[in-house]
């Protein structure tokens, strides 16, 4: 009998697709050490990955000098962001505690990278995410992780505190000083610099003039940027200059979101007299706090951190900038922050709108008869300012209204009260004259 034979044919496995793999790598301090930490962990992915058969380089993304309990690192948060855009398969790392200290942080994050379809791998650990196993090892590792970040955190508060009660400062970067070996030691050019500062001050000029002022001198702040309004009035507060330390003014709100808070009573405070040398003495410091808060009072300025009808909605053609709300003594206006800020030299055909006028503006632009808070929010995207008292309305829906205003004239912008005391001066003046 003739044998027949049959060739049988064995499918063969399907070969593993690419995997597009990338690193996360990252360090809590800047410290030489560190950096050098974090750059010998970018080139060690980067030869893994790219070394490794079936692997597609997707990049080593990296933080420096950021704490792993907070989601506000910029290189964590484009790794996030190029998962969500399907750039990424699989993550890479050296060990949960690099990766996130905040359980609740480090399980969402997990969770939805696993719902993408996203391995991560840590390599301390040897846990991958996707495994049945994963994530109650990793709820328990990372727990673990969370609990060494407080302590940590309790071991640099104590010595922080310790150091406050002998007089030292936790940091020595003060203009006009220079931190060396536990001491704050004068540096003369920048002390005759915070000595013009207070004494301009006390003359009567503002913060923004005596900052526009040092600008035009050439003069940089001790980080080398241009002074401002705050950093001025950061000059004008400091107790330091006095030759004395007011300690633990702040405090950090907890080891997770590590918010900075203003301590009101909540913790002690340590004054310690005589620690170094004064740029300013004592009696011109207080009658600096006295003007500032003098000034404050006759100025009537907007909460900065309340939200009107305007805000966040008002664009500066000129700079791209925000407008902000400022209260003056004819009313309301609402101006550029880059102008408000800097000066009309860094926005120079910036125009401020008082509130009134923009109101008008938006009643037209809504073709209502009278301004209604919700409506505008509700219909009005932004508005562009433009420099040439044009005001560009752009709708929600995607269609646009473009209106002009005039700037009020001088004595329309005068009150009664204003008015009065401008008729009073001038017939002191004109007594005076005659006298």
């Amino acid at each position: 009998m003739e044998r027949i034979v049959e060739r049988v044919q064995f499918p063969l496995a399907k070969p593993p697709g690419l995997e597009r793999v990338a690193a996360y790598a990252r360090v809590s301090s800047g410290k030489d050490a560190m950096l050098h930490s974090l750059s010998a962990q970018i080139s060690y992915y980067n030869q893994l990955i790219q070394s490794t058969p079936g692997w597609i380089f997707a990049g080593v993304y990296s933080d420096e000098a950021l704490t792993g309990t907070k989601e506000s690192r910029d290189g964590f948060q484009n790794l996030i962001a190029d998962c969500r855009l399907g750039k990424i398969d699989r993550v890479i790392t050296k060990s949960i505690s690099r990766f996130a200290r905040n359980t609740v942080m480090l399980l969402n994050t997990i969770r939805e990278l696993k719902s993408l379809g996203i391995d991560v791998y840590f390599e301390e650990q040897l846990i991958h995410s996707m495994s049945a196993e994963g994530e109650l090892m990793l709820t328990i590792l990372a727990s673990y992780a969370q609990e060494e970040s407080r302590s940590a955190s309790e071991n640099q508060k104590w010595r922080v505190r310790t150091n406050f009660k002998s007089g030292m400062p936790w940091n020595g970067t003060i203009y006009g000083y220079r931190y060396d070996n536990g001491k704050f030691v004068v540096q003369p050019n920048e002390a005759s610099v915070i000595k013009g500062i207070f004494e301009d001050y006390l003359a009567g000029d503002g913060s923004m003039l005596i900052a526009k002022r040092l600008n035009a001198r050439e003069i940089p702040t001790r980080t080398k940027k241009k002074w401002c309004h705050r950093s001025i009035m950061v000059i004008l507060r400091n107790y330091a200059y006095t030759g004395n330390l007011l300690l633990q003014t702040t405090y950090r709100e907890n080891h997770i979101t590590k918010k900075k808070m203003y301590n009101t009573g909540e913790l002690p405070m340590y004054r310690v007299e005589g620690t170094h040398e004064a740029i300013v003495d004592m009696d011109t410091f207080l009658m600096v706090q006295m003007e500032i808060a003098r000034r404050n009072e006759n100025t009537n300025r907007s909460d900065p951190k309340k939200s009107y009808t305007f805000t966040s909605k008002l664009i500066c053609e000129g700079c791209g900038k925000k407008f902000r709300r400022k209260v003056t003594k004819s009313g309301p206006v609402w101006v550029c922050s880059t102008f408000n800020q800097q000066g009309k030299a860094m926005c120079p055909l910036s125009r401020q709108v008082p509130e009134e006028i923009m109101m008008n503006a938006a009643t037209q632009a809504l073709g209502i008869d009278n301004f209604n808070n919700e409506e505008f929010a509700s219909r009005i995207d932004t508005v562009i300012v433009g420099t040439n008292n044009e005001l560009h309305f752009n709708f929600f829906s995607g269609s646009t209204y473009t209106t002009s205003w005039q700037p009020r004239s001088r004595s329309n912008s005068w009150t009664e009260e204003m008015k009065e005391q401008a008729r009073r001066n001038a017939q002191e003046r004109w007594r005076k004259v005659t006298a």
